[in-house]
């Protein structure tokens, strides 16, 4: 007997976003360990690579020029100018995975996030909080990698986009990193447990199914009425 419920088996767009500092980034890299059914597509940029940043790995790492070009070219899904750099997410890929059954996670800024969820209207948006603006403060610069002028700007730019929460989804808040983890991976597994994920409910034959299953002879044999 074949199972009642058939699902869509095309996997599910999910959008993960979150000022900068909110750790957002380590939250994925966490996720990715423990979810195998995941694969983050690799955003491109222009901005410079900072400490612990594997080209190809990390991001794509190109020129102004090149970024520009491929713009015209209309190979990004989305892109965003922020903080004065280029942010993209290559077309290429993303729907083979999503077509194999595979979920997909953009790790995106709040600018692209908006213009996915314009086009892809079933995305999932997960969006990542900072416990407090005194802890986010205190990331930006224990990164020890940019100027205090970059620290403020990001600071103010992240003040604007906890503005923009109500347009996600699903929000968690990354007071502790495995209990942030754990939430996302919960979001993501109930997400495939939604009623509208339903391709078919099989009820041909259900009458004669259940008369079969009524009158196997485990069930004779203990002398039930049917």
């Amino acid at each position: 007997m074949e199972n009642i419920i058939k699902s869509k088996e095309k996997g599910n767009l999910i959008v993960i976003s979150g000022p900068s500092g909110s750790g957002k980034g380590t939250i994925i890299k966490e996720l990715l360990s423990i979810n195998k059914k995941l694969w983050l597509s690799i955003s491109m940029t222009t901005r410079n690579i900072r400490p612990g940043d594997i080209p190809n790995e990390s991001y794509y790492f190109l020129t102004r020029e090149e970024f520009e070009s491929r713009i015209k070219e209309d190979k990004f899904l989305e892109y965003a100018e922020y903080n004065g750099n280029y942010y993209g997410t290559p077309k290429d890929k993303i729907e083979d995975y999503l077509n194999k059954g595979i979920d997909v996670i953009l790790e995106i800024e709040i600018q692209g996030a908006l213009k996915i969820k314009e086009k892809v209207k079933d995305a999932i948006f997960i969006f990542i909080m900072p416990p407090s603006l005194k802890e986010l403060k205190r990331r930006l610069i224990g990164r020890n990698t940019e100027t205090i002028d970059k620290v403020i700007s990001r600071f103010t730019t992240a003040y604007k986009e906890i503005n923009e929460v109500t347009k996600y989804n699903y929000v968690v808040v990354n007071d502790e990193i495995h209990n942030s983890v754990e939430k996302v991976n919960s979001i993501i597994i109930s997400e495939k447990c939604r009623v509208d994920r339903i391709e078919e409910i099989y009820l041909n034959n259900m009458e004669e199914e259940i008369h079969e299953l009524l009158v196997e002879k485990d069930l004779q044999n203990n002398n039930r009425i049917i």
